[in-house]
């Protein structure tokens, strides 16, 4: 039997990155500028969408969710991480890591959802053309977006429930700069199976159907367009999926690398492993915005005009 203060412990310690706490100060400093890149970067992509008539697309509205799903996702992690790194601020409370960690896996799988919508929407722009404003109608993109919003909160919405149940006697240090889920749960003394098998079940049903929905919708794209006739056909159909390839591959790319080395890169120093988990939360909605912004043409143009108009004025 576990005492039952056990159950609801008032706070929780962030362990921060060991080894390297004499350069905190000095770490803090990409971070915190990498961020900045990303608030202010994603905030304009935001601001241009939504006051340019012809940017409201179901392509650009799944982009303005990728936006705002990327402020959730550095915001919920790299302020406290600034703090603790520049204040000691190591504390964080029980509610507030259930409300970190939720935060944390929900804007993952939203993100991974939002990727998959928009290769939808580029598989229906390119194979079928003609039937696209018919079938992407402004009903259907909100239907779409409801139900990766519901999905995603459903699946990962269980994860604070299996860590409330766990006693959590035994200690209360974080060995890492922010609180997720398997990590919280190996804290406790308790038998943490079902949060393993759950916390392996989630990404198996979730992030990897995405991708493999992502990597059909490619195959056929791919068919389509070298069925094409015209050679400059082909490039401008192509170049239509550039930036959605280039943000698929950073965030899937690092995000996998980063659930390998934990599982399997016993070899890896613990400071590594947590400054590299670091940069996946801030890198890539810091680069999102900067390759829609260079590939997207529309979004140039409208960055150019917009941002001209206030200079003139």
């Amino acid at each position: 039997m576990y005492n039952l203060s056990c159950y609801n412990p008032i706070s929780f310690i962030f362990a921060g990155i060991p080894g390297l706490e004499k350069f905190h100060i000095w770490i803090g400093i990409p971070f915190c500028v990498i961020y900045i890149v990303a608030i202010v970067g994603n905030c304009i992509l935001l601001h241009i969408i939504a006051v340019q008539r012809s940017l409201h697309e179901p392509m650009f509205f799944f982009l303005s969710m990728l936006a705002t799903t990327d402020l959730i996702l550095s915001t919920d992690t790299i302020p406290k991480l600034l703090s603790n790194l520049w204040l000691g601020s190591q504390e964080i409370t029980f509610s507030g890591c259930l409300t970190q960690m939720f935060f944390l896996h929900f804007s993952f799988v939203v993100d991974s959802a939002i990727l998959l919508a928009m290769a939808f929407d580029r598989y229906i722009a390119i194979c079928f053309p003609l039937r696209y404003t018919t079938i992407l109608t402004p009903q259907m993109t909100i239907k779409l977006a409801v139900n990766i919003v519901i999905r995603s909160f459903s699946v990962i919405l269980p994860d604070v429930f299996l860590l409330k149940r766990l006693p959590f006697c035994r200690t209360h240090i974080i060995p890492h700069t922010y609180c997720e889920h398997i990590g919280v749960a190996r804290l406790s003394s308790a038998d943490i199976s079902i949060n393993i098998w759950y916390g392996f079940a989630v990404p198996l049903m979730t992030v990897i159907s995405d991708v493999i929905f992502i990597a059909v919708s490619y195959t056929f794209i791919l068919h389509a367009v070298f069925q094409l006739s015209s050679q400059g056909a082909r490039q401008k159909a192509l170049s239509t999926c550039g930036s959605h390839v280039c943000v698929i591959l950073i965030f899937y790319t690092p995000a996998f690398f980063s659930i390998l080395a934990h599982r399997f890169g016993h070899n890896v120093p613990q400071n590594v492993l947590i400054l590299f988990a670091n940069l996946y939360v801030v890198i890539p909605p810091a680069l999102n915005p900067v390759v829609y912004g260079v590939k997207t043409k529309q979004i140039q143009d409208k960055f150019i005009l917009l941002y001209s108009l206030k200079k003139i004025q």
